[in-house]
């Protein structure tokens, strides 16, 4: 078993509404384990502390974490990220999505091996970026915060005023050959594909 993680953050982001799912998918099960509970259970291995960004408490006070309520309602992502960073005491948070049920412990400890002085880690895939799959530091707040004052909410438009160490793919597929990390969960059928996906590359 490998040591937890002393002076970064693990940060999950329940935030969304779901609403093309139709239901709170955070707490969805998959193999008799909820969606969040899989994610929680992965960074719990990894990190020495966790906090939960959430405008929901009561759904997940059974998850026994530290819980934060957007300081900025209705942002979406970056205002879970900008929450979760004025809220945790470590200069540095893993962030992730509550809807990646296949996360991977070594990959997040690649992240967090490679960040050095960068303010932000991030995997990149050609030009899709997984912003909230991603390390970031307190240095990060003053340019989402001018992004959110200048009504812009997507977290990626900050990564070009960030000092920012992107992960490629063959970085990526390393330690997660099928990029099963990325996957999430946002209709009712998206669930059964995933599934299915995840048992054909097992």
């Amino acid at each position: 078993m490998k040591p937890l993680i002393n002076g970064i953050t693990g940060v999950i982001l329940a935030g969304g509404k779901s609403s093309r799912f139709g239901s709170n998918k955070a707490l969805v099960e998959i193999n008799g384990s909820r969606l969040i509970d899989r994610v929680a259970s992965v960074l719990g291995s990894i990190f020495k502390r966790l906090v939960l960004i959430t405008n929901n408490p009561k759904d997940y006070s059974y998850l026994k974490l530290p819980i934060y309520e957007d300081l900025i309602p209705g942002l979406g992502p970056i205002g879970g990220i900008y929450t979760g960073l004025k809220n945790i005491h470590d200069e540095t948070g893993f962030f992730i999505a509550c809807d990646m049920p296949f996360i991977n412990e070594n990959l997040i400890r690649h992240i967090v091996a490679v960040r050095d002085d960068f303010d932000a880690v991030v995997p990149k895939i050609d030009w899709r970026m997984e912003p909230l799959h991603a390390l970031y530091t307190k240095r990060c707040l003053p340019v989402i915060k001018e992004l959110i004052a200048s009504g812009v909410y997507q977290t990626a438009k900050a990564f070009y005023n960030l000092s920012v160490r992107y992960l490629n793919e063959e970085e990526i597929r390393a330690h997660d050959p099928h990029l099963r990390s990325f996957l999430n969960v946002n209709l009712p059928e998206e669930l059964l594909d995933t599934l299915h996906g995840a048992r054909e590359n097992d």
